[in-house]
């Protein structure tokens, strides 16, 4: 827990490295934790802004993000997260991702430790993904097609088999050939069902029950509806990929309407084509609670824009872990100025 407001706090840093070992094979508890922060949502104890974009004229597939948060009940913490997205970097040899999260304390408002958050920000959208597919799908061995295979690939993947999924057959799709020969071979060290990369996206949407986007798109490049006349669930991770014709006719689930429904997202696009939301049937939240069913004669999509509280509630987590394990690292004397009159 956090240092009593009576003494000086303390600030810790959480390198990658604790992140990885707190998380770690605990993909079933990071769920839950995702989970009970979506009810928390969903009841109104959380406050979960805008994000905010920092965007460069002279690099526009580039991005920074801020997502600030806080999140109530047993969580009891605010913070923001700071998540570049440099596509670049991939060239390089680099993950496109990079992140750290600071986390404040309920009371008195202090920032109390910075984590490492790419690891985290993997997790929770690999959580919210598996979650969302155990509540919207009755199904459990399904043919799986991952369209996009990055590091957010390769989360979903371990996300979705430690709750409970198994794959009759695998299928992998990317632009650059390399890379999906290299996921592949990830599938293959892991599966034993057959694994089948894809040159064509509608073969790989055609021959998946469990379709998973995770790709860096930036606009819809799947148009067709007829690819999905089977009625697979889409896990539409990362947001842009699909026309708004896809959209309009599937049944739509996302984590938050008002932040998914921005930004050039799908669901935006199908809104401004619209000019109304009556295409959303409804939230997780609702989900969870009963309040949505999805239907089985329809291809059932789910958007998760992504939110900060969600980050917030694995990033206390990984700290009260590290915290419990002896593993914090504090920087003596990091406040300095703590008397009013000095």
């Amino acid at each position: 827990m956090t240092e009593p407001t009576t003494r000086p706090p303390s600030f810790a840093v959480i390198s990658g490295e604790q992140v990885h070992e707190a998380i770690g094979g605990r993909e079933v508890q990071v769920t839950r934790m995702v989970e009970a922060a979506y009810r928390l949502h969903g009841e109104g104890a959380t406050v979960n802004p805008d994000s905010y974009f920092l965007r460069f004229p002279d690099r526009p597939s580039s991005r920074i993000i801020a997502l600030p948060a806080s999140v109530g009940g047993p969580v009891g913490v605010h913070g923001i997260k700071w998540i570049s997205s440099f596509p670049e970097n991939v060239a390089d040899g680099l993950p496109r991702a990079s992140a750290v999260l600071i986390l404040n304390d309920a009371e008195t408002g202090y920032p109390f430790a910075c984590l490492e958050s790419s690891i985290i920000s993997a997790a929770r959208t690999a959580a919210s993904a598996a979650l969302a597919a155990t509540v919207l799908t009755g199904r459990r061995e399904l043919r799986a097609g991952f369209f996009g295979v990055g590091l957010i690939a390769r989360y979903l993947h371990t996300y979705l088999a430690a709750n409970g999924f198994s794959f009759s057959a695998l299928g992998v799709h990317d632009l650059d050939p390399g890379h999906a020969a290299g996921f592949k071979g990830y599938l293959e060290r892991t599966e034993t069902a057959p694994v089948t990369i894809h040159d064509k996206p509608e073969d790989l949407i055609r021959s998946s029950d469990l379709v998973v986007f995770a790709t860096v798109a930036g606009e819809p490049h799947v148009a067709d509806p007829d690819w999905f006349s089977h009625h697979p669930l889409v896990l539409h991770i990362s947001l842009r990929d699909l026309a708004p014709e896809i959209i309009l006719s599937s049944y739509n689930i996302v984590d938050d309407v008002d932040h998914c429904l921005k930004a050039g997202t799908s669901p935006h696009l199908a809104e401004q084509r619209t000019g109304n939301r009556d295409f959303v049937d409804g939230t997780l939240h609702d989900v969870l609670t009963g309040a949505a069913a999805p239907p089985a004669d329809r291809t059932v999509v789910f958007s998760p824009f992504g939110l900060g509280v969600l980050d917030l509630a694995v990033a206390r987590y990984v700290y009260d872990r590290v915290e419990s394990s002896g593993g914090l690292r504090t920087v003596p004397g990091f406040f300095h100025e703590l008397k009013r009159y000095g």
